[in-house]
């Protein structure tokens, strides 16, 4: 259709909104309430555009076009409205910008900069004030910086489908709240972050443990060991100004050494421990008779959305760890023996894409190691302590190499350290989604067949679509596969389970849209394009590695020669594999 914008006649999209005909014209238009695929309910009015003929402004986000339309978006009128309704939102925010998680990438303080304003010309309306809600291990709400965008509400029911949070009272009382006004820790949240990622302010953010850290690594009796996740060497550089999808593995090892840590190691490693653990559980399964289908258990935000609303559905997660938690009691046990150093002193810290994860680092069953040493060492409950001490999010490290004043730029490309640091092509994809399915084949194929798998590349399960399925041949035997990120769509496949209808031998599921690359501590903006440009840079480091098979890492081969013995073995139940908790069940007809 042909509209007229800003006296430019340009063609669109019939069905387009004026928002998005807008940007097709390369003409931006502010918004706070508006996210494309997650949010578009109008609410904030700072997106409003005059069209001739309309006897008010119009919210762009939802008007849709008409041939012939004449849209002025920077009329006097529109800007005026624009700058007001800026205004009004800030007479109730706090002033404290300098200080703010999300000082710098915070939407609020960049629509205010641009719109020249640059003092506070209204009181507050507002009279209540909302104390911090800090109950979650994963994540703190502060409702005074809530604009009620809706952004987060809408994250969580409709891409989530969790419904942790929603609006609560009317008018000047109205607000974001959980169920029955208890902590965010209280109720059934699934730590995930996506509502963090895009809040446009800083009324979610991760609960931060710089301050721990830094205090680990200046406490010279601490041994304090470093893990990398996969989705991080593709996100760091873009939170240090690089380019989308800047692949940057080197130079992560590069800060992290200049940071002080003691080792640095790769959550890879403890991926490819992963796939071979769990490519033998899903081979016992088949062949013994076990509960089929059976689903991944690496995204520990979709592990609390089935202990919660699919409770009676537990049987069918794998009882391997995620790959943080392997490798917390794989370095604690296996590393410390290796090196002589007293388990007590190790600290374990994670950089992760996941604010799920910190959540994950507390759970109850995550102390392997201390069961392992409990006897061996006559450890008491005070000496008690956790595989992982700490969870970190790609935004957490990125502050601290900003902090340290790290030109993260210019550092040279450096090696992990060994024993824990070697991994293949198959580990590295365990950071997008359909990864970890791709990966476990891999090994599940050579194992069952006992033949080598000559093309790895399993194309069919690749790809952000929401759920993805295939037929694998594994020598013959058709083994029906899926893959579902988000837990919207991992509610889907958990329905087919529940009504019998499953036709699936292996499911992975992720939690976050994209996987791992969109997790909720990875850098803002993070979206449906950027987690594309990611996934492009994790399957090129996938491509140039020299082994691409789990089981082939030479380092996993000693792992088990000197120390766990064989997968699924005593050593390897004990210290590799959990148990999952049945938290009530949630499920409002999801």
């Amino acid at each position: 259709m042909e509209v007229t914008i800003n006296n430019q006649t340009v063609r669109v999209a019939e069905g387009s909104t004026i928002w998005q005909a807008c940007r097709m014209a390369g003409i931006r238009v502010p918004s706070l309430c508006y996210l494309k695929d997650v949010s578009q309910n109008a609410s904030c009015g700072v997106c409003v555009v005059e069209v001739k003929g309309a006897r008010s402004l119009l919210r762009s986000c939802v008007t849709k076009i008409a041939e012939g339309m004449e849209i002025l978006t920077d009329s006097p009128r529109a800007m005026e409205a624009r700058r007001l309704n800026v205004e009004l939102l800030l007479a109730n925010h706090p002033q404290d910008c300098l200080i703010c998680d999300r000082s710098g990438s915070c939407e609020l303080q960049q629509l205010a900069y641009a719109l020249g304003i640059n003092g506070r010309r209204f009181e507050r309306t507002r009279k209540e004030y909302y104390r911090k809600d800090d109950s979650s291990l994963s994540l703190v709400r502060d409702p005074e910086k809530c604009i009620l965008c809706g952004r987060c509400v809408a994250v969580c029911s409709n891409v989530q489908s969790v419904k942790a949070i929603d609006f609560a009272g009317r008018g000047l009382k109205t607000k974001i709240s959980t169920f029955l006004d208890e902590g965010l820790g209280l109720v059934a949240c699934t730590n995930c972050g996506q509502c963090a990622l895009v809040c446009p302010t800083g009324a979610i953010t991760e609960k931060s443990a710089v301050g721990e850290v830094r205090k680990a690594l200046q406490d010279p009796e601490k041994v304090v060991l470093v893990q990398t996740a996969p989705a991080v060497r593709v996100g760091i550089g873009e939170a240090m100004g690089m380019p989308y999808g800047s692949l940057v593995t080197g130079q992560m090892v590069a800060g992290l050494r200049r940071l002080g840590f003691s080792k640095v190691f790769d959550t890879d490693f403890a991926a490819d421990l992963t796939i071979v653990e769990e490519g033998n559980e899903l081979l016992h399964r088949i062949h013994n008779g076990g509960i089929l289908p059976m689903i991944t258990s690496c995204s520990p935000g979709w592990i609390k959305f089935i202990e919660h609303f699919y409770p009676e559905q537990l049987g069918h997660l794998s009882t391997c760890k995620s790959p943080q938690q392997m490798f917390g009691a794989v370095a604690k046990t296996y590393y410390a023996e290796k090196t002589g150093v007293d388990p007590r002193k190790i600290v374990v810290v994670s950089i992760m894409p996941c604010t799920a994860k910190k959540y994950e680092a507390r759970r109850p069953e995550m102390d392997g190691a201390f069961q392992y040493w409990k006897e061996k060492m006559n450890l008491s409950e005070e000496d008690h302590f956790y595989d992982v001490d700490f969870s970190l999010t790609t935004r957490e490290l990125a502050r601290m190499f900003r902090e340290t004043g790290i030109e993260f730029t210019q550092l040279p490309n450096e090696e992990f350290d060994s024993p824990l640091g070697k991994s293949t092509g198959a580990a590295v994809i365990f950071g997008s989604t359909g990864g970890v399915m791709e990966a476990a084949l891999r090994t599940a194929y050579e194992i069952y067949t006992g033949s080598c798998l000559e093309d790895v590349d399993f194309y069919a399960i690749r790809g952000l679509e929401g759920i993805r399925e295939a037929d694998i041949n594994l020598n013959g035997a058709i083994v029906k596969v899926a893959v579902a990120h988000t837990l919207k769509n991992a509610g889907i496949l958990l329905d087919q389970i529940r009504s019998g209808t499953s036709p699936y031998t292996f499911i992975e599921v992720m939690a976050c849209p994209g996987g791992c690359l969109g997790g909720g501590g990875q850098p803002i903006p993070t979206n449906a394009e950027v987690c594309a440009k990611r996934a492009a840079s994790i399957y090129l480091e996938d491509e140039h590695k020299a082994m691409r098979k789990s089981h082939e890492n030479p380092d996993i081969i000693s792992l088990y020669d000197d120390f766990l013995i064989e997968p699924l073995g005593e050593k390897s139940h004990h210290l590799l594999h959990t148990h999952y908790v049945e938290r009530g069940n949630f499920n409002f007809s999801i």
